[in-house]
């Protein structure tokens, strides 16, 4: 099933769109492109690197990669600016930071052995109270 252009919202750059739509059209472009063991994590309380974290996994170094790309055209449509990227060339675990939204594409394989899903699904401690040691 391929993404319906017209399905995905579209934003004017000039406004910028919510961690929340961005959120919504990747994880809707990645089910479209067969992207496998799709998850969003909310980083609210857990980190202040950004707001949510998808996280999804491609059957092949090809697929990673054609993924990322359209994960990384996809942002430029909807306005997103000073997106960076990492591991793309190998494609075994590629990191798209576009702010608010953290992408990482996994190999099934790879994503089992770093687990981030198991990391940062961990409770966080109310504030003032001390870490377990």
């Amino acid at each position: 099933m391929q993404a319906d252009a017209q399905s995905l919202p579209r934003r004017n750059p000039a406004h910028p769109v919510s961690p929340r739509t961005i959120v919504d059209t990747i994880v809707h472009l990645l089910d479209a492109r067969k992207a496998e063991e799709i998850v969003t994590i909310p980083l609210a309380g857990k980190s202040a690197i950004a707001d949510f974290m998808i996280i999804a996994s491609g059957g092949s170094h090809r697929q990673v990669t054609a993924l990322a790309e359209l994960t990384m055209k996809e942002l430029s449509v909807l306005g997103v600016r000073r997106v960076s990227v990492e591991g793309l060339p190998q494609a075994d675990w590629v990191l798209i930071d576009a702010g608010d939204v953290i992408v990482h594409l996994f190999r099934p394989e790879v994503r089992a052995f770093y687990n981030l899903e198991k990391l940062w699904a961990a409770p966080t401690l109310p504030e003032n109270t001390p870490a377990a040691h």
